[in-house]
Order: structure tokens, then C-alpha cells, then sequence
């Protein structure tokens, strides 16, 4: 690491069965998080959250669930804003799935 840069280590030793919950990291949005290890994996975060990269460290955060199906080629959709982050966030069976240039709930192919 270069100057004036920190890092928080664990200090504890981790004792886990290395198990992943189920569910899915969100998709990190811009930039990163703080550059400290608050997990090493899934057995360290309480409940139903998961250990997920941050962009510079590891934290324990809510995922989310990927429903079935997938999503279709964007084909010319001129929809350039993130109208959501995750399958999640849409109703019913629809996916969160890329247009030209942002995301949108779309029904699954």
C-alpha cells in the first residue's frame, strides 16, 4: 500500500464451514466502499446476508434472489437510466435486465 493508504484487518481468527448462503451479491454501484475486511465469507455475517466485495474491501450485506429465465438482447431500447439494480426489485416473474445503456424490468425469454 502506498502512503497515507489503510487497511482494517481481522484480528480474530476465522473458524468457518466456508458455506455459501444462497442468494446473490448485489452489483455494486460506483466508486468502492471502505478498504476494510468486515467478513472472509458468508459464515461471518448474520442472518441471510452475504460477505460481498465492496470494490476495495468485504462487507456483509442483504442479496438478492435471481429468478428464473434470462434476459433477452436489447435490441434498440433507448432506455438510459437504471430503473432497477436487481430481479429483486421487479414484479411479478420479470428480470432487471439491460436495455441499450441503463437496466429495466423486462418479462423473461
Amino acid at each position: 500500500m502506498g502512503p497515507g493508504a489503510w487497511a482494517v484487518r481481522r484480528l480474530t481468527p476465522v473458524t468457518s464451514s466456508l458455506a455459501a448462503k444462497p442468494g446473490v451479491c448485489p452489483r455494486r454501484r460506483r466508486g468502492s466502499g471502505m478498504c476494510a475486511e468486515y467478513c472472509a465469507d458468508d459464515s461471518d455475517c448474520p442472518g441471510a446476508e452475504k460477505c460481498c466485495h465492496n470494490g476495495c474491501g468485504h462487507e456483509c450485506v442483504a442479496p438478492y434472489t435471481v429468478k428464473p429465465g434470462r434476459c433477452a438482447f436489447p435490441r434498440g431500447t433507448p432506455m438510459c437510466a437504471e430503473y432497477c439494480y436487481h430481479d429483486g426489485q421487479c414484479p411479478g416473474e420479470q428480470k432487471c435486465c439491460r436495455t441499450t445503456c441503463g437496466h429495466a424490468c423486462s418479462e423473461p425469454c
